[in-house]
């Protein structure tokens, strides 16, 4: 697979320092969309940084027949989950899906798209999802290269994330590259208020126990890291991912001021 680059830095606005991070009035914050796609899946610690911050979730999974708003007008933002199936399914959901990102990019709402998440991303921006040529995945810990434009926006990335994919996708045009990898090299990507990380820096504990238990057959994939260096992995790379984690969310979230979302709303 080829993959693209972009050059446009006007994109790029720092995230403000970790002294400047501050959730407005949490009483009054609107709830933050989370997409999800198992019946057992959770948000895992996007969602306990969102609600550290004060903001509630609307949990909603399309797949079992949970409808999408029409508009982002009565949130704060957006984020779409990973998930077993591919951004190139034919399932009327997966569709709906892409389809309705264009409601977050068209009105500039904060917009996260965590691997499914951010193909969906990908795709929505016309940039093509496939598996490795050499049918190689990410399962378990590699190693990742932030950018000069993944800098610029927030510090302290993490040196190695968690993965657990098979597919990757191209830039997009007109997308910001922020963090590369070697066997899939777009890894983390801006496009306006819009970001996707091909990476898992939501997984918990628990939730690595479930994955690593009930997805094993993709663990016997070619590039797949055995169970127990999951937990090596996490024992040295978790603390970095887990700080860098929070202080990108609460950045990321305030990117369109709390006053002109509660104005959208009225």
């Amino acid at each position: 697979m080829s993959f693209r680059s972009s050059k446009n830095g006007d994109n790029i606005v720092p995230f403000p320092g970790r002294g400047a991070l501050s959730a407005p009035d949490a009483a009054s914050l609107p709830p933050v969309l989370i997409v999800l796609h198992q019946e057992s899946s959770t948000p895992g610690r996007v969602g306990n940084a969102l609600r550290a911050l004060g903001y509630p979730l609307d949990i909603r999974r399309p797949r079992f027949g949970d409808p999408l708003p029409e508009t982002l007008g009565q949130h704060a933002g957006a984020v779409i989950f990973g998930g077993p199936m591919s951004a190139n399914d034919s399932d009327d959901y997966v569709r709906r899906e892409i389809d309705w990102i264009e409601i977050p990019l068209r009105e500039r709402r904060p917009f996260l798209g965590i691997c499914l998440g951010a193909q969906m991303l990908a795709k929505q921006l016309g940039a093509p999802v496939a598996p490795h040529h050499e049918g190689r995945v990410e399962v378990g810990y590699y190693p990742i290269r932030p950018t000069a434009a993944g800098h610029a926006l927030c510090s302290d990335w993490p040196e190695h994330v968690y993965h657990w994919h098979g597919e990757g996708f191209r830039l997009p045009d007109g997308a910001e590259l922020l963090a590369e990898g070697d066997d899939f090299p777009v890894q983390a990507f801006q496009h306006g208020h819009a970001f996707g990380f091909q990476f898992h820096p939501d997984v918990t504990y628990a939730m690595m126990h479930r994955w690593t238990t009930r997805g094993c057959v993709r663990m016997d994939s070619p590039g797949a890291q055995p169970r127990h260096l999951h937990f090596e992995g996490r024992a040295v790379h978790d603390v970095v991912e887990r700080a860098w984690l929070k202080n990108f969310i609460a950045g990321w979230i305030v990117r369109t001021p709390h006053a002109a979302l509660l104005e959208a709303a009225e």
